[in-house]
């Protein structure tokens, strides 16, 4: 018996498919390129570039400026201590989270995700509201330990832990989703054949399921990290005057100062700090891409 081929077609050509692929990712390359690396580009010259009678010059005054003001170096270390207290509370808190969603089997875990989830409806400026209304000075909290005649609390409202309460709280829907994700590729069987062997509660969470979602929280905490870095709703309401975030701070410097140069300055720092994050993310990407 013999098989005819006669009317089978070729398969079509790499180089042929190749175009066809480059031109549906042009648009968003294109739309990358224009809308996030050229304003990044001209920030960093605008921010060395002087305009000057003999015509022009790099300068690195307002870099020199940012790294010798204290005022400034201040903002910059409350931000890098909201963002890294920020990402251990979400780690914290959204782990066991994601581990009781991924392993529970009963009906309450429905309202548990349904609450970890409702963060993500809620805007921040409402957020702040609440915030304010219930631990802010003469706030819910305030009000019912006076009724049973306990002291005043000190409220974190206006204080460093302000904008870490409303932060953390507003990046648990996001944290948990990552985290729940990559706990989908931990298979209760692996689970059940530590269990066999005698493997305890945690050395099962140690041995079998934190090796393989550490590049789910790597991902989580990289984008908890951005969004906290760059955050400006939450740290403008809830935090303190001074010091003050990166994200308020270049506001006002651009704002109230007039100093548009010296608050992209800002921007640019802000820039290159998140960027190292955002690396541990793209490293992430390739690195499970990668046959």
């Amino acid at each position: 018996m013999t098989t005819d081929t006669a009317g089978a077609q070729p398969p079509a050509p790499q180089s042929r498919r190749r175009p066809i692929g480059l031109l549906l990712v042009a648009v968003p390359v294109l739309l990358v390129i224009w809308l996030v690396i050229w304003p990044i580009i001209s920030a960093v010259v605008t921010t060395l570039w002087v305009t000057t009678p003999a015509g022009g010059a790099i300068s690195f005054d307002t870099y020199q400026f940012f790294f010798t003001d204290g005022y400034s170096l201040s903002n910059l270390s409350i931000t890098l201590w909201t963002t890294g207290v920020c990402a251990v509370l979400l780690l914290i808190v959204c782990l066991p989270i994601a581990l009781y969603l991924r392993f529970s089997t009963t009906k309450i875990a429905a309202y548990v995700q349904g609450l970890a989830i409702f963060p993500m409806f809620v805007p921040s400026i409402i957020l702040s509201f609440a915030f304010i209304r219930v631990l802010g000075p003469n706030g819910t909290v305030d009000l019912l330990f006076n009724s049973v005649g306990l002291p005043h609390i000190r409220s974190p409202y206006l204080t460093p832990w302000g904008p870490v309460i409303g932060l953390v709280w507003d990046n648990i829907p996001l944290t948990v989703l990552i985290l729940l994700s990559g706990l989908g590729a931990v298979s209760n069987q692996s689970i059940e054949a530590a269990r066999d062997v005698g493997a305890g509660k945690f050395a099962v969470l140690w041995h079998i399921i934190l090796p393989r979602i550490t590049n789910s929280i790597l991902v989580a905490i990289s984008f908890a990290i951005l969004g906290i870095f760059s955050a400006f709703t939450l740290p403008y309401v809830l935090g303190p005057a001074a010091p003050e975030m990166m994200g308020p701070f270049m506001q006002r410097t651009f704002r109230d100062l007039f100093e548009p140069r010296t608050a992209i300055t800002q921007a640019v720092v802000t820039f290159a700090f998140c960027i190292v994050f955002g690396l541990f993310y793209v490293r992430s990407v390739a690195r499970n891409r990668t046959p």
